[in-house]
């Protein structure tokens, strides 16, 4: 049944590789049986506690973190409730409609935020944890929440607000401190995580941190000509370096100079490299199938480039086309490995399926 089942909700993109995927109800409960499923499982689990004392050996992930200890790591339980969240706003009359409300009340409880919130300050060396993915991910459940006109979106948005400030907090002070950016394919990528941010200043119309991010990004990435990105990806990227930069310049540049940043920084070389499809040799390799999220992340980065582009430009068809293929690609994929894709692969699924 349950083979069949998948084969009803993908075979039209086999069949019609450019018919572009549509986040359907059948599919959101698919997908939501994932972060269900996980949000509250505590192992097997990797830490990113730095032990300081005898006295916090025995902490387990639960102990540390009541509401986001489940889904093999933190920032993966934090985007899985993203992931709920978003569900529960846009389509509120699913099936599971109810059982992921039961799970967001628990995870928001006051008490349990509030230690997750203490935590930042409560051990040592925690200033860099989850700096910046976690953080990123953390501001965009918190976004997802603010920008929802519900009850329990504004009992659940206020009690995570203790955490949100502290995060908010940390990035403003570690933004002005940060001389280089990180542009790896994996987890500290900045481009990635200054996207989520500027999203949620916007949202949060904090113009301080907004301008922060404006001024920082322009100092990274304004400059950069011919990027390398013929020599993507590594073997466990998730993200595409190159297209992470384009998407995050695409809203802090006006159009016109957006359009001419942008031709000058691909090369043909590196835009016939970036839209091959990854090779997943391994879907059971916790590492090999990061690449798995790669089609979602070069999906939804090429899907707002070609937004931001004006009609006449080559690359907007071109990179709509190639979006559609990259999440044609990644879905029948999500549902074929284990616990290695399936504790966050949900979530940039549905990411990626945005308009």
């Amino acid at each position: 049944m349950k083979t069949s089942l998948l084969a009803f909700i993908f075979s039209p993109f086999l069949i019609f590789a450019q018919q572009t995927p549509k986040l359907t109800d059948e599919m959101a409960v698919k997908l939501s049986e994932k972060p269900l499923h996980c949000i509250n499982q505590e192992y097997p689990n990797k830490t990113a506690h730095i032990i300081n004392t005898a006295n916090e050996v025995p902490l387990s992930p639960k102990d540390l973190h009541p509401s986001f200890y489940g889904c093999f790591d933190w920032h993966s339980s934090v985007h899985g409730h993203w992931m709920l969240v978003r569900l529960l706003k846009t389509k509120p009359n699913l099936l599971v409609a109810k059982d992921i409300e039961n799970i967001l009340d628990n995870s928001f409880k006051k008490e349990n935020l509030q230690v997750e919130a203490d935590y930042f300050t409560k051990y040592q060396l925690t200033t860099t944890f989850e700096r910046t993915y976690g953080w990123a991910w953390l501001l965009k459940l918190d976004e997802e929440l603010m920008t929802w006109n519900h009850p329990k979106a504004k009992i659940w948005h206020e009690n995570l607000k203790p955490l949100t400030d502290k995060i908010l907090a940390s990035w403003k002070t570690y933004l002005p401190k940060q001389t280089y950016p990180n542009r790896t394919g994996v987890h500290p990528n900045t481009a990635f995580a200054m996207v989520f941010a500027l999203d949620w200043a916007r949202a949060a119309k904090d113009k301080d941190f907004e301008n922060q991010l404006t001024e920082k990004a322009k100092y990274f990435y304004l400059n950069n000509t011919k990027t390398p990105a013929y020599l993507e990806p590594d073997g466990s990227d998730f993200f595409s370096p190159s297209l992470e930069i384009a998407d995050l310049m695409r809203r802090i540049l006006p159009q016109k100079e957006f359009v001419k940043w942008l031709d000058n920084f691909y090369e043909k070389i590196s835009l016939e490299n970036i839209e091959k499809i990854p090779v997943v040799s391994d879907l059971s390799d916790y590492q090999t199938v990061h690449l798995v999220g790669l089609s979602f992340t070069k999906a939804w980065c090429m899907k707002g480039i070609a937004k931001s582009l004006p009609e006449n430009h080559p690359l907007k068809k071109d990179f709509q086309k190639t979006a559609t293929i990259f999440l044609n690609n990644g879905l029948p994929l999500l549902f074929q490995g284990n616990y290695g894709g399936d504790h966050w692969l949900a979530s940039f699924a549905v990411y990626a399926l945005e308009d």
